[in-house]
C-alpha cells in the first residue's frame, strides 16, 4: 500500500515515509512534476503568450512558491495594475462624502504604503444613480477591457457602482479576469465568489439607499404642497424663508416684488409688448434675477406672466392638474391676472411683428445698430384715440445707446426738407409717376367721362416724393425711399445723410 506524506518534507514533525529518501520516491516526485504541476505552469504560460500583448498576464512580474506533495513549486502572481478612480457626486444628497481631492490624497497614500502600482488617477463628478452615464467611468471599464488595468482603487463601493447596470459591468470584467481586484480604503475584493458577492451586496445596498431617498422626498414634497407650500425654488418677485420654524415658506421680495407686479400693470393696462417690458426691465431698471443675478430673457417675462403663483395658486406636478392654493400672500389679484392673459394673446401684444414704414431705411448714428418702431394709443376725452409711432435705436450692438426715439410726424418732416438735397433715382420714379397718371386718366375717363391731358415732365419729381411721404401709404413710402442712394442715420432726433 503505497501512502503520500502532506506535510513539509523538512518539518521535523513530518513522518518519513519510505519512499521520502529512496530512489522510489524521488522517481515519484518527478512524475508528480512532469504530469500535474510542470504542465498546468506550461499552459498558464502559452495561455499568456497566445493572447495579444496588451491582454497578456504579467506572470514575470512576481512568483510565489508552494508545495505540492513535498515538491517547492513555483507559481507566478499576476501583477495588478491600479487605475485610481475618484467620484463626487454633484446632488445634495453627498454632500458630507469626501471631497475629489481628499478621495485622491487617501487612496494615494494606502498605494504608498502598500506599494501599489497607480497607472492613472481619474476623476468625475456625475452621479452614479443611472446606469452608462457617467463618461469617465465609461472609459475606465474600456481601459479594462483592453488591458490597461486590472485593478480600481477607490474611496468606497459607492463610488463605483449605485445602479445595477454599472455593477454588473464591474462583476463581468471580474468573471472574465480581466478585472482581478478593487480596493477600497478598508476593504478588498478580488476575483472570488464570496468577495464579488460581497461587492454587489454593497453596491446594491448603496442603490436601496438611493431608492429610499427618492420615495422620502417625493412624500415630502406631497406633504409640503398639501399644506400650500411651493417646493421649488421662488418664483422672481418671491423669497424663500430662512428660518427653521417657516421652513419652505415664501414672502415677497421687497425690491422685485413691486416691479414684477407693475410689469403686469403695464401690460394690461397700457398694453405693452413682451419686446417693449423686455427693454423696460433690462435698459431702464437694470433688473435682475435675485439668483442668477441675470436679467430676465423674453422667455422668462412671458413665462412670469402666465405663472398664476403671482395671484395665489400653483399647479404641482406642472400639467399634472392638480391645483392648490398657495399660503403665500398674492402679489397681483386674479382679475388682473386674467386681463394679462388675455393681452397676451390679443393681437395688439404682438405689435413686434408689424411692419412700419422707415424701419429698415435707416441706421442708427450713435452705435450703427438696426431702428426700429414702437406705436402707442393715447386715449382721447371724446371716447377715441391717437396712434403715434416713434422710431428708435434696437440697440443690437450697443445695450446702453442713449439715441432718443422720434415721432414719425417729425421724422416726415425732416425727410420733407432734405428730399432737395437727396440723389433721387429719378429714372425709377418716372415710372411710378407714368403708373400713377395713367391711373388717373382711366379713373375721370371711366367714372367722369373726361379726359385730361397730363403729361410726366409737368410732375415735379422731388414734390411727388415729398407728397407720397407725407400721404402716402406705408409700401409706397418704402418703395419711394429705396430710391434715395445716400446712406440715411438718425442721431438725437435728426436724420442725416452720408
Amino acid at each position: 500500500m503505497l501512502a503520500f506524506s502532506l506535510y513539509e518534507p523538512n518539518r521535523a514533525d513530518a513522518p518519513q515515509a519510505p519512499y521520502n529518501n529512496s530512489r522510489f520516491g524521488l522517481k515519484i516526485k518527478i512524475l508528480l512534476y512532469k504530469y500535474f504541476i510542470r504542465p498546468r505552469y506550461i499552459f498558464l504560460v502559452l495561455h499568456s503568450l497566445s493572447n495579444p500583448p496588451h491582454l497578456r498576464h504579467h506572470i514575470y512580474m512576481e512568483t510565489q512558491y508552494i508545495s505540492n506533495f513535498g515538491v517547492r513549486t513555483e507559481v507566478p502572481q499576476i501583477k495588478i495594475k491600479y487605475v485610481l478612480y475618484a467620484r463626487k457626486s454633484t446632488e445634495t444628497e453627498e454632500r458630507q462624502v469626501l471631497s475629489i481631492d481628499s478621495q485622491v490624497k487617501e487612496m494615494l497614500q494606502i498605494a504608498e504604503k502598500e506599494n501599489m502600482e497607480i497607472i492613472d488617477i481619474r476623476r468625475e463628478s456625475h452621479s452614479a444613480k443611472d446606469s452608462g452615464q457617467r463618461p469617465v467611468f465609461k472609459e475606465i471599464l474600456s481601459d479594462i477591457d483592453n488591458g490597461r488595468y486590472n485593478g480600481i482603487l477607490t474611496w468606497a463601493p459607492d463610488r463605483l457602482s449605485r445602479n445595477a447596470g454599472d455593477l454588473g459591468s464591474l462583476v463581468d470584467l471580474m468573471d472574465q479576469a480581466k478585472l482581478q481586484e478593487i480596493k477600497t480604503y478598508g476593504q478588498t475584493f478580488k476575483n472570488s465568489p464570496n468577495e464579488k458577492f460581497l461587492l454587489m451586496i454593497l453596491c446594491s445596498q448603496a442603490k436601496l439607499e438611493n431608492d429610499n431617498k427618492s420615495i422620502n422626498v417625493k412624500r415630502g414634497l406631497r406633504t409640503r404642497v398639501e399644506m400650500g407650500l411651493w417646493p421649488g425654488p421662488a418664483p422672481t418677485g418671491y423669497l424663500k424663508e430662512k428660518r427653521s420654524d417657516r421652513k419652505c415658506e415664501t414672502y415677497i421680495d421687497p425690491e422685485k416684488g413691486p416691479v414684477i407686479k407693475k410689469m403686469f400693470e403695464k401690460v394690461a393696462y397700457e398694453k405693452w409688448s413682451g419686446k417693449k417690458v423686455y427693454n423696460w426691465l433690462k435698459f431702464d431698471l437694470n433688473f435682475r434675477s435675485a439668483y442668477g443675478k441675470k436679467h430676465l430673457s423674453l422667455g422668462n417675462i412671458f413665462r412670469s406672466l402666465s405663472n398664476p403663483f403671482y395671484y395665489g395658486e400653483f399647479e404641482y406636478p406642472r400639467n399634472s392638474g392638480n391645483w392648490n392654493k398657495g399660503k403665500h400672500e398674492p402679489l397681483i389679484t386674479k382679475e388682473l391676472y386674467d386681463m394679462v392673459q388675455a393681452q397676451v394673446k390679443s393681437n395688439t401684444l404682438r405689435i413686434e411683428n408689424k411692419e412700419f414704414a422707415f424701419t429698415k431705411l435707416m441706421t442708427c448714428g450713435l452705435c450703427s445698430s438696426a431702428i426700429s418702431a414702437d406705436e402707442k394709443f393715447k386715449k382721447l376725452k371724446n371716447g377715441t384715440s391717437n396712434r403715434h409711432v416713434y422710431y428708435k435705436c434696437a440697440k443690437s450692438k450697443d445695450h446702453n445707446c442713449k439715441n432718443p426715439p422720434i415721432n414719425e410726424t417729425d421724422l416726415i418732416k425732416q425727410f420733407e426738407k432734405l428730399i432737395d438735397d437727396m440723389k433721387v433715382n429719378e429714372l425709377r420714379v418716372r415710372d411710378k409717376i407714368k403708373d400713377e397718371i395713367l391711373r388717373f386718366k382711366k379713373f375721370n375717363t371711366s367714372l367722369l367721362g373726361k379726359s385730361t391731358n397730363i403729361q410726366i415732365e409737368d410732375i415735379d419729381i422731388k414734390n411727388y416724393v415729398k407728397f407720397i411721404l407725407k400721404d402716402g401709404e406705408m409700401q409706397e413710402k418704402r418703395d419711394i425711399l429705396e430710391n434715395i442712394s445716400e446712406r440715411i442715420l438718425l442721431k438725437d432726433k435728426n436724420i442725416f445723410l452720408l
